[in-house]
């Protein structure tokens, strides 16, 4: 009789640190997940960070393109005013937040594009180093949004693999969104002169 209770006590005692181990597993690929899309809204608060001394610096030169430079304030502006976070990412409100990302993306893609008329501008030491570290921006900007999908990607695995799912579905762990392509991109800009 003791011999089988010790053998009861060791099975549970084992399923017990079997179940421990797979939900700190499920809790820690949940907060990789996290920190990715915090690392993601870093890089967008880098980039927003530099528009307004790009902005200064083109406002000195081409003070008659008014509109180009509101544009791209008003668009930094409600990209910084948006708020998601990574624990309840819908699709709906990641599709919302790469909506204002990419009229920034846009906006900029304006503000540089006049500056092609402005041959002081091109040559300002200031102008140059802000669109290097614009560029830089919008490489670090793609490279955490693919480590939010890397890391997305192997938890949204990890939870629907058996018998993680079955812990995943009993304590809540829903699986995270991707960031995809925005609408549009499929499709080569086209260049004219």
């Amino acid at each position: 009789m003791k011999k089988s209770i010790i053998i009861i006590i060791a099975v549970v005692a084992v399923i017990v640190i079997w179940a421990v181990s797979m939900y700190n597993g499920l809790v820690t690929m949940d907060e990789n997940v996290n920190s990715q899309w915090a690392n993601v809204e870093t890089q967008y608060q880098r980039r927003a960070d530099l528009i307004p001394n790009l902005v200064n610096t083109v406002k000195g030169y081409a003070s008659h393109e008014k509109e180009t430079l509101e544009g791209v304030v008003e668009a930094r502006s409600k990209a910084t005013q948006m708020q998601v976070n990574a624990s309840d990412l819908t699709p709906e409100k990641l599709a919302a937040y790469q909506k204002a990302q990419g009229a920034v993306t846009s906006a900029l893609g304006k503000l540089l594009a006049i500056t092609e008329n402005y041959p002081d501008l091109k040559a300002n030491q200031n102008f140059l180093e802000l669109q290097s570290q614009l560029e830089g921006t919008e490489n670090r900007i793609n490279v955490a949004r693919t480590n939010f999908n890397n890391a997305a990607q192997a938890y949204n695995t990890a939870i629907r693999r058996f018998p993680k799912s079955l812990f995943a579905g009993m304590f809540g762990f829903d699986k995270h969104v991707y960031f995809e392509a925005a609408e549009g991109t499929e499709a080569a800009p086209e260049v004219k002169f």
